[in-house]
């Protein structure tokens, strides 16, 4: 019976596309340092009719050394040979699929047009980081909950400040303000008090929200998670000038620049 190291190599290895008799046999050859039909058919808990066909297989994929005896027998090839052959022919498969979507992928299709969903907070990331990285002109993000904005957002948003996009950032407090202007230096980051006392509603509040280039928007929720100290984000996001949930963004988003540019200029002693 193989043992538990065993199983789980085994189950890693159908993972990266062998079969599980290949997978098995691999395995048992890796514990012996070689090893006839009957005695791998023995070690892996594999029936012996199929470890010829099997065998043959791993041959073919290199992860075998066949010796032409008889009865033959087989050794498996080292084990750092074996993965790197493993990750070429696993990454033989990814550019072959992503080559295959890519001539089915229906050409200028509107793919951003409507509302969007998303449920899981590396994907949020990946979805803000993805519009910050494809701003040409404005970009106007609202902090609400510190905790969702990753390094790559930080790191995105300074990438984009630095290559000339005027990024304006609002977050709750003057201490996150004064961290973000350190980390994301040519943009202009204000304090906005009245995101520190956001409501929540069933449980949720808002975490951020980003509007890229007047058109593009991503919308996120926070809540608390069944483990301690975790925090779940979902959000939707939308593009287009047209789209009505993003005029309406657009529209209150300007006047808070209006309405917090105007508290400044009250707040100024000099009166600028």
């Amino acid at each position: 019976m193989p043992s538990s190291s065993a199983e789980e190599a085994v189950g890693a290895l159908e993972e990266l596309g062998l079969t599980e008799y290949e997978a098995r046999c691999f395995v048992a050859l890796t514990r012996i340092s070689k090893g006839t039909a009957r005695e791998i058919s023995q070690v892996a808990d594999v029936p012996r009719s199929r470890v010829y066909d099997t065998v043959e297989r791993l041959d073919r994929k290199g992860l075998v050394e066949v010796q032409q005896t008889d009865p033959r027998e087989y050794r498996a090839v080292p084990v750092d040979t074996a993965c790197r052959r493993i990750r070429e022919d696993y990454d033989s498969r990814i550019n072959a699929a992503e080559n295959a979507l890519q001539q089915v992928e229906e050409p200028n299709a509107p793919d951003d047009e409507g509302m969007w969903s998303i449920t899981q907070k590396e994907h949020v990331t990946d979805r803000v980081v993805t519009f910050l990285e494809e701003a040409d002109e404005t970009v106007h993000y609202l902090v609400a909950a510190t905790s969702v904005v990753d390094r790559e957002i930080r790191e995105a948003l300074r990438s984009a400040a630095e290559r000339g996009v005027t990024v304006y950032v609002e977050v709750p407090t003057e201490d996150v303000q004064a961290e973000y202007a350190g980390a994301i230096p040519n943009a202009e980051i204000v304090v906005a008090a009245d995101l520190e006392s956001t409501n929540h509603v069933y449980d949720e509040w808002p975490g951020q929200l980003l509007l890229v280039d007047q058109e593009a928007i991503v919308a996120a929720g926070v809540k608390e998670g069944d483990l301690p100290d975790v925090v779940q984000e979902m959000a939707v996001w939308t593009y287009g000038r047209d789209h009505g949930f993003a005029v309406w963004i657009r529209e209150l988003l300007d006047d808070r620049i209006g309405h917090l540019e105007g508290t400044l200029r009250s707040e100024d002693p000099r009166g600028q």
